[in-house]
């Protein structure tokens, strides 16, 4: 087995120190591994950040983003024309120009010069060169630095003003890239009076809603555990999780994916405020108020958000966000990653009668958006501007939205009370391992004679230990602030635990095998344990299942040409990005917002004993998975499911699998990995029922690596 000498678990952290000739300049990370534990130092090139954030961006989803495309060109020529009917030479600046698509649209349509503004380098040095292959060198100049940093004048980065201020500066809340900032700056210093803008106007919608799912998505909620006696037993937050203000950021999702009878509607789609980008944009802060009537009655969790874009001043150029239901087009809808809709979770929930008045506020600082809701009669802070709602009870600092989400799940809750029910006995001296889970609770509710919690970071100690006096049970279980490796008899009143417990789940992990935290974990801890142990769960499985994406695909698919324009080197540059690792990496993605078929059934590639420490040895996997279904294969969806009890599984992928068509139903409140194959994405691989998946993964204990490729066969 594993001798276990690396350093205690931390929270993910990078730490640059540099060494080498100027010729040849290497980086050396520090990094907290999320699978073994270790804090590791790696020498990385030194283009490996920048390498990291183009094969992670979202400029492929852009550039094959129809709707925005087109709209951007149709509100650049018309603005164009507008300055020529004038009589005035067009000059353009273009903030965040990205390829410089939108810089050469306007060259396109007739501007006589365009100022096309990137920080990132890697990015504007692309962007030169795509420029110039376009033909457009001699009316664009790349200008490689912030838009607060561009100079005016003869020596001047720019020879002069411009009057047509082109920009993508948005994200799904709109100003949360520092859109109003850039903008403030831009009418002061480097556009005319006046000048025509495109987009010219962006405004902000809200719709308020009922949803039990989607609150529980932002914060701890009672948990009911059902005893034998029927006496049943809540779990309760603490007073001030209660009365939290919550997470102060936007919680960002494909608004679509979720069902429908998960929310109910309880106001009309409101226009909030706009924003026009020909004019004087200020970046302070500023609050809108409006009254509204309830159209149902219910409680109000949530307010849901979006925002549209004209781009002309007539506003027949629209380009908008709205979900489905408010959709102008529902059945023709553009599908787009960049930018998806907002919910806002109010401070707490407040019931409203159908037909009450209601104010609504949001409000926004320079790069953040929030929202209010009162009660007409109430008239406390009617007119004063609330401060940005900031976590104050830590709990929103160690859960994420999905890990509420997980820890209000009740039946997934159920079916861990179930498999403790099957092991637990009277005499049981109980462990528990992970970041701020219940199972220690469960544990004792449930009988066990002790009952120690391993919290794994300092934040998830200090959440359990305020749970744990606010349901009287201080002192009942045991939070050891040491780590796996360092825990002694002593700490364990000379026990030895005879039940070992874990979800599992630690917050450092991004992809589903890193939860493999508690392999290690187990092995440190191995003369700890009775010799006639139990661990829960069992052990865990690794599968993997080939899929088609409805729409995921276009993130990593290359677009080759955009509106006319060739853009074939951004393609080459993500894809050498992608290629800088030796070998491709799975990607953490939600797929229950993003739809998929299976084209295979589920395939087991990897089996990990829980019973048996963390061998020395690679564990590796080798073979091919027959596609069932016809279909583009996109790529190879990873998970895992352990095994609670013999016939008790949890699965953080897939749930359910249509048989017939193969669609898809995914664990809510999980990421699963996705493995997307570079040849799919030229969608020319149409599979048959005679084509296969060829797969080698292999783990690698010493540093918890899961290595893996996977090739289609036609």
């Amino acid at each position: 087995h594993v001798v276990p000498t690396w350093p205690a678990r931390c929270m993910p952290g990078r730490q640059n120190g540099r060494a080498g000739s100027s010729d040849s300049m290497k980086t050396f990370c520090s990094r907290a591994n999320p699978t073994t534990g270790a804090t590791e130092w790696e020498e990385e090139d030194e283009d490996y950040d920048y390498h990291q954030e183009i094969a992670r961006s979202s400029y492929a989803d852009m550039l094959h983003d129809n709707d925005r495309n087109e709209k951007y060109y149709s509100g650049i020529r018309a603005a164009v024309r507008r300055v020529k009917e004038r009589g005035q030479r067009a000059i353009v600046l273009d903030i965040g120009t990205g390829t410089g698509l939108l810089s050469m649209m306007a060259a396109r349509a007739g501007a006589d010069l365009c100022f096309a503004v990137e920080v990132f380098k890697p990015m504007a040095d692309v962007a030169v060169k795509i420029v110039d292959k376009n033909g457009y060198s001699g009316k664009i100049k790349v200008i490689n630095k912030h838009s607060t940093e561009v100079t005016v004048g003869p020596d001047g980065d720019m020879s002069c003003r411009a009057n047509i201020l082109v920009t993508e500066l948005f994200d799904t809340e709109l100003i949360g890239e520092g859109a109003l900032p850039s903008y403030e700056h831009a009418h002061k210093y480097l556009v005319q009076d006046e000048c025509e803008a495109v987009p010219h106007r962006a405004t902000v919608y809200a719709q308020l809603v009922e949803s039990e799912r989607m609150w529980a998505w932002n914060k701890l909620l009672p948990i009911h555990i059902g005893m034998e006696d029927r006496n049943d037993k809540v779990i309760l937050p603490t007073k001030d999780m209660d009365m939290c203000a919550g997470c102060p950021c936007v919680y960002d999702i494909q608004l679509n994916q979720v069902n429908r009878n998960h929310f109910t509607t309880l106001s009309e789609v409101t226009e909030i405020f706009r924003v026009d980008f020909s004019k004087a944009v200020s970046s302070s802060p500023a609050q809108h108020t409006l009254q509204i009537q309830a159209t149902g009655s219910g409680q109000a969790h949530v307010v849901l958000s979006w925002w549209d874009m004209e781009m002309d001043p007539e506003g027949t150029i629209r380009c908008t966000m709205a979900p489905y239901w408010a959709h102008p087009t529902p059945n023709s809808m553009q599908w787009r990653d960049h930018w998806m809709q907002c919910v806002y979770f109010l401070p707490q929930e407040i019931p409203v009668q159908e037909g009450e008045c209601l104010r609504i506020s949001a409000m926004h600082d320079d790069y953040s958006l929030w929202y209010k809701l009162q009660c007409r009669s109430d008239e406390r802070e009617a007119e004063v501007l609330s401060e940005r709602p900031l976590c104050s009870c830590q709990a929103h600092l160690m859960c994420n939205r999905q890990r509420f989400g997980e820890l209000n799940d009740q039946q997934r809750n159920n079916t861990y009370i179930k498999a403790l029910k099957t092991i637990l006995k009277p005499d049981a001296v109980c462990m528990t391992i992970g970041d701020g889970s219940l199972l220690s609770i469960f544990a004792h509710l449930l009988g066990a004679a002790q009952v120690y919690s391993l919290e794994i970071s300092a934040m998830s100690r200090r959440v359990m230990g305020k749970i744990l006096a606010a349901n009287g049970l201080t002192g009942k279980v045991i939070v050891s602030d040491k780590s796996p490796e360092q825990l002694t008899p002593v700490d364990l009143d000379n026990n030895q635990i005879s039940v070992l417990i874990g979800e599992p789940f630690f917050t450092t992990s991004l992809l589903p095998w890193h939860n493999l935290y508690f392999w290690y974990a187990r092995t440190y801890l191995a003369k700890q344990l009775s010799n006639e142990f139990t661990v829960l769960p069992q052990s865990a499985t690794l599968f993997a299942m080939a899929v088609e994406f409805e729409d995921l695909w276009h993130i990593r698919a290359p677009c080759r040409e955009c509106e006319g324009f060739d853009v074939k080197l951004m393609d080459e540059m993500i894809q050498n990005s992608l290629n800088f690792r030796e070998s491709q990496e799975a990607e953490p993605h939600p797929l229950w917002e993003y739809p998929c078929r299976a084209l295979s059934d589920p395939c087991q590639v990897l089996f990990f004993d829980f019973y048996r420490e963390v061998p020395v040895q690679s564990i590796c996997s080798a073979g091919s998975m027959q596609l069932l279904r016809s279909g583009t294969c996109h790529g190879v969806v990873l998970w895992m499911d352990y095994c609670l009890t013999k016939d008790i599984i949890v699965s953080t992928g897939l749930t359910r699998l249509h048989s017939d068509m193969g669609d898809c139903e995914w664990n809510p409140h999980n990421k699963q990995g996705v493995y997307f194959l570079r040849s799919e994405t030229c969608q020319e691989n149409l599979t048959s029922k005679q084509s296969s998946i060829a797969y080698s993964v292999t783990f690698h204990p010493r540093n918890g690596e899961l290595a893996m490729d996977f090739q289609l066969c036609l």
